[in-house]
């Protein structure tokens, strides 16, 4: 069996404010932890409880993730500034002389 390969580019990656997207989802996942604690109780009866501890993982995961997404941010943006500088500097040469 041969393996598949793609025929055409991908396309370009989605940016967007990945930083907001991946707060509100933390925030999220906390307030839904934070909605279940007082009904522990009902979700122990039921065998649940993977319903509230799977919200708190999902917050404690998003904290990672937000750190994540924090330094790749700052990471792109350090990267633009290098980029803009370089340019400037190539294209900042001598002044042409009138005359």
């Amino acid at each position: 069996m041969a393996k598949w390969t793609a025929t055409h580019e991908a396309p370009e990656p989605l940016e967007g404010p990945i930083v907001g997207t991946v707060t509100g989802g933390t925030i999220i996942w906390f307030a839904l932890f934070l909605f279940q604690l007082p009904f522990y109780g009902w979700f122990a009866d039921r065998g649940m409880l993977w319903w509230v501890w799977t919200c708190a993982v999902g917050g404690f995961l998003g904290l990672i993730g937000l750190w994540y997404v924090r330094g790749r941010d700052a990471a792109l943006k350090r990267h633009a500034l290098e980029l803009a500088a370089r340019n400037e500097d190539t294209q900042g040469g001598p002044a042409p002389q009138a005359g």
